[in-house]
């Protein structure tokens, strides 16, 4: 082939790459639908000692001392507990100084359930609050113990854009975080840059089918969740599957266009 050929035959792969890209069905606006959606989730508590407990939130151990300072937690981040009065607790997470959440835990009287009345915060400020009642999954008392939720009521709003990236990737900017997560479905990990992510953290990418997408996140090489996107048949919905390592029930998020 002649260079004015080959130069002709990869301007048209480009173009009909980047016209691929942008019909992806994927691509668009989506608003979370919270009436529609769940949360579920699974924490461990176990006493160490006196009043310091281990806390496992899903990103590897933290221990600390309920007594409400801020003492280390992962990621350059600091966790204080706080005793707030007889079967309730305060949670609140900070790096640099800001919170990131905070969490207001309180023990059902006969100590089989507790509630979470959640609080997160996006790098521009913006709360998104969800309520959690968590069951004990395992025969011990007070706080400690594995907890699991399958209802988590969404009170937040949360929005996520998609738009292509590459020839035949996507990238996903959502409301609530800092950085797109721009995805090349090769299925190879990649780091997770976002500010609320722990060091060691990445995800990988791989199309399904033309409607479905999956990723799967990693803790230094441990899966921690799978997250299925399936588009509905007329592409006017698109429903979020998380399944967390560890927890029985997903989380389901639903937006609309």
């Amino acid at each position: 082939m002649s260079k004015p050929g080959f130069s002709l035959a990869v301007a048209a792969c480009v173009i009909a790459c980047a016209a691929w890209a942008a019909n992806d069905p994927f691509v668009g606006e989506w608003k979370l639908n919270p009436s529609k959606s769940r949360l579920a989730d699974q924490m461990k508590v176990e006493s160490v000692a006196g009043n310091k407990y281990a806390f496992d939130f899903g990103a590897g151990t933290e221990t600390v001392a309920t007594d409400g300072t801020d003492q280390p937690g992962y990621g350059g981040t600091t966790l204080a507990v706080g005793v707030e009065g007889p079967g309730a607790w305060k949670v609140v997470r900070k790096k640099d100084g800001h919170i990131l959440l905070t969490a207001h835990w309180k023990l059902f009287r006969d100590g089989t359930a507790l509630t979470d009345d959640f609080t997160s915060f996006s790098p521009d400020g913006t709360a998104s609050n969800v309520k959690y009642v968590y069951e004990r999954t395992t025969p011990t008392s007070g706080f400690a113990g594995t907890w699991e939720s399958a209802n988590g009521t969404v009170n937040f709003a949360l929005a996520i854009k998609i738009q292509p990236y590459g020839s035949d990737g996507l990238s996903l900017i959502s409301s609530a975080s800092n950085k797109p997560r721009n995805l090349s479905f090769d299925g190879k990990d990649y780091p997770d840059l976002s500010s609320n992510a722990s060091p060691g953290s990445t995800y990988s990418a791989r199309r399904i089918s033309e409607h479905s997408l999956e990723l799967t996140d990693k803790l230094n090489g441990k899966i921690v969740d799978t997250r299925q996107y399936v588009l509905s048949s007329d592409r006017k919905t698109l429903t979020l599957t998380m399944h967390k390592t560890g927890t029985r029930a997903p989380s389901v998020l639903v937006f609309e266009r």
